[in-house]
């Protein structure tokens, strides 16, 4: 089997090689990126979280903030990308609501982690438990020595 490298020049002294399978289950995670940085602005937070009481128009959404329409409407089509929300026009309303699922994708990635991890400490946990309570063989050596 060949294996297949990229190499990219940017300069006769710089050469960067990337490795396609690295490269490749990044790309698994673009859902995830793309959830993040919708999060990462707190409009967008406070967005979800009106959202979370219920399905609201655009103007509604936007009547709360500081900031034009379309100011609004670009962190709707962000937050509805990334698949967080989804909206539908029925005439000249525009109605948005949560996605059912859409933090299914971020929730999922970070469970993945969380349950090694979580065992990591349990048995960590453990060691230091049995540390406590076995009697100090060392100690107890060296004063029988000194008597």
């Amino acid at each position: 089997m060949t294996r297949f490298t990229l190499t990219k020049h940017f300069s006769p002294d710089l050469t960067i090689d990337a490795n396609p399978a690295i490269l490749k289950s990044m790309l698994n995670y673009s859902e995830i990126d793309s959830v993040l940085r919708a999060l990462v602005e707190p409009t967008r937070r406070q967005i979800l979280e009106r959202l979370s009481r219920g399905p609201a128009t655009v103007s509604q959404l936007a009547e709360p903030f500081g900031m034009t329409f379309a100011a609004v409407l670009q962190h709707l089509q962000t937050l509805e990308a990334s698949g967080l929300i989804r909206s539908e026009k029925i005439g000249r309303v525009r109605t948005c609501r949560i996605e059912p699922g859409g933090l299914a994708p971020l929730a999922d990635w970070i469970s993945e982690r969380r349950i090694p991890a979580e065992r990591h400490l349990d048995r960590l946990g453990q060691i230091l438990a049995e540390t406590d309570q076995a009697p100090p063989k060392i100690q107890d050596q060296e004063k029988d020595e000194q008597t």
